[in-house]
């Protein structure tokens, strides 16, 4: 079984950057498929980027396309996020997960950390 661990959260002002990281203590395979997913207090949990972990091809949603970048070291069995020109709006708990398929919904995704926050000052 699986465990993912996140890290790389914290306080950065809008237009600044963070990167955050997901660590797996279990074998990732290249039909995996992981993803970073947020949520804001009184939101639903939105998908915010995918990454097939053999062929690397990545997905983003609007809202962060242009401005975050997934990316993983298969190596190392962690992923990362990379994320330039903060908004306020980008203010989340942020979770990673593994899947056997894309989604950009949570419910296949079976495997989740526990979330790093990421607050942004404006």
């Amino acid at each position: 079984q699986a465990h993912l661990v996140e890290s790389g959260g914290g306080l950065a002002q809008a237009g600044g950057s963070l990167r955050l990281s997901c660590r797996s203590s279990g074998r990732t395979f290249s039909s995996h498929v992981m993803a970073w997913f947020r949520q804001a207090p009184g939101k639903e949990r939105e998908f915010v980027a995918a990454i097939r972990w053999g062929t690397g091809m990545t997905y983003y949603a609007d809202s962060v396309k242009g401005r975050f970048t997934i990316s993983r070291v298969q190596a190392d069995e962690t992923m990362y996020l990379q994320m330039n020109s903060l908004k306020p709006e980008d203010a989340a708990l942020y979770y990673c997960a593994r899947s056997n398929s894309y989604s950009t919904t949570p419910t296949p995704y079976y495997y989740w950390g526990q979330g790093t926050q990421v607050t942004v000052s404006s």
